[in-house]
């Protein structure tokens, strides 16, 4: 399987072919459990998870949140970040990063099939971790949560503790030189912490892939996306 990078160290450094239109965007309703998939530009970390994952169509994804409740015209997203497991008002989440046209680089997922039904109880066990700490070192096996981790073990958690998305090796370094991203060694280094070569991990772009979720709307464009919304 390939190796790739955990994404989500977005929150500890800052806190498709066509991008929906204005009209389309008047139309669309997120649903609770909606999972919002987010490029952002936050910085040397963010790019390197971004140069090792491979996110739905070519996108590239560094972050990633759940519809947690949807209340008339707003919505809150449940996230792990800086501060922990926490809810953000959806138009703080979409703020974050913006495309050349102005717009939020963020695309939609929704799971298919006999996931739907578990919605409600993921989004429960989501957020019985509201006020968990981050998981700095990307561990599976502690009580703190990276973004893709928190929703892994939601899902997990709602299955009867069968896993939903698969854990693959991760890796932190650089395809091209095959040596480990200063950036991450750096970021290592003032944890005094190992760097977690080889270790299990997700990260949103492999989310995005995963074949039971579908994508149905792009707020705008994320870079390297070259799909579409199917209708």
């Amino acid at each position: 399987m390939k190796k790739f990078a955990s994404a989500a160290i977005y929150a500890l450094l800052c806190a498709g072919c066509a991008t929906s239109g204005q009209g389309a965007r008047s139309t669309f309703q997120l649903r609770p459990g909606d999972l919002l998939f987010q490029d952002l530009d936050a910085g040397p970390l963010c790019d390197a998870i971004e140069t090792v994952t491979l996110g739905v169509d070519g996108a590239k994804f560094s972050h990633v949140g759940m519809v947690a409740r949807v209340q008339g015209a707003e919505a809150i997203v449940i996230e792990a970040v800086g501060a922990g497991v926490v809810e953000t008002p959806l138009a703080e989440f979409l703020a974050r990063s913006k495309d050349d046209a102005g717009q939020p680089k963020v695309i939609v997922g929704r799971t298919e099939g006999d996931l739907q039904q578990l919605t409600p109880r993921t989004i429960d066990v989501a957020r019985s971790f509201l006020g968990r700490p981050y998981d700095s070192v990307f561990a599976m096996d502690n009580s703190a949560f990276y973004c893709s981790e928190l929703l892994w073990e939601s899902f997990r958690t709602a299955n009867s503790g069968a896993p939903v998305f698969d854990l693959a090796p991760m890796t932190f370094k650089d395809p091209a030189t095959g040596e480990t991203f200063p950036a991450w060694t750096a970021y290592y280094a003032e944890l005094g912490a190992p760097i977690p070569e080889g270790a299990p991990g997700l990260n949103p772009g492999s989310m995005s892939r995963a074949p039971f979720v579908r994508i149905v709307h792009a707020y705008g464009r994320p870079a390297g996306w070259t799909g579409s919304v199917a209708p």
